[in-house]
């Protein structure tokens, strides 16, 4: 039996070929790992998503496993901490932004009942089964990430552009963007949602 078949942009080490084989497009509804993965993602800007895996462990232990709620009450001293940590990606307005980020989502659970019922709600409660031949089809942002990223902004998130959205999208599963030769794509297209 020969290798498997994967998206050509997580074969370069084993850090994102795990990643790839056992969470990227695996549909989450659960709040703080939402919220996690909205962390991540506005911090992986401007670096390789490679780097932000390489610090989750880090990020999980800083940042209180990702609790919006205890989140929320980080103090400018911890934060101001959190800057000159070498194992976060140190830039003040991503680190600050953990804090806001917080905030916004506590509201947004107060509103929706949960973060899940309202992330969901962009793509009707059910992932979009994408056909990408070959990985340039996959694009980099939809006018479903786009209208996410001005609902969170108006909302009060930060580091939610529609591209970084879009990434969000892509890593809890609310698209199926593993290319159709790759064995992750009929696996993620048959769970129930």
């Amino acid at each position: 039996m020969g290798e498997k078949i994967r998206c050509n942009w997580c074969v370069g080490n084993d850090l994102d070929r795990t990643y790839h084989d056992d969470e990227w497009g695996v549909p989450v509804y659960d709040d703080q790992k939402l919220f996690e993965m909205l962390i991540l993602e506005g911090a992986q800007a401007g670096v390789s998503w490679h780097v932000v895996l390489q610090k989750r462990t880090h990020y999980n232990k800083v940042f209180l496993n990702f609790d919006p709620h205890k989140l929320a009450r980080l103090s400018d001293k911890k934060l101001e901490k959190a800057l000159t940590d070498p194992g976060l990606i140190r830039n003040r307005l991503k680190i600050y932004s953990v804090r806001s980020n917080a905030i916004a989502c506590k509201e947004v659970q107060k509103e929706f009942g949960s973060f899940a019922e309202y992330i969901w709600s962009f793509v009707d409660g059910k992932p979009i089964q994408n056909q990408w031949k070959k990985s340039s089809q996959v694009p980099a942002k939809t006018d479903i990430s786009a209208n996410m990223s001005r609902d969170l902004k108006k909302r009060g998130f930060k580091f939610i552009g529609e591209t970084i959205c879009y990434a969000y999208m892509q890593g809890i599963g609310m698209v199926n963007d593993h290319t159709v030769d790759c064995f992750r794509h009929k696996e993620i297209k048959k769970i129930k949602t």
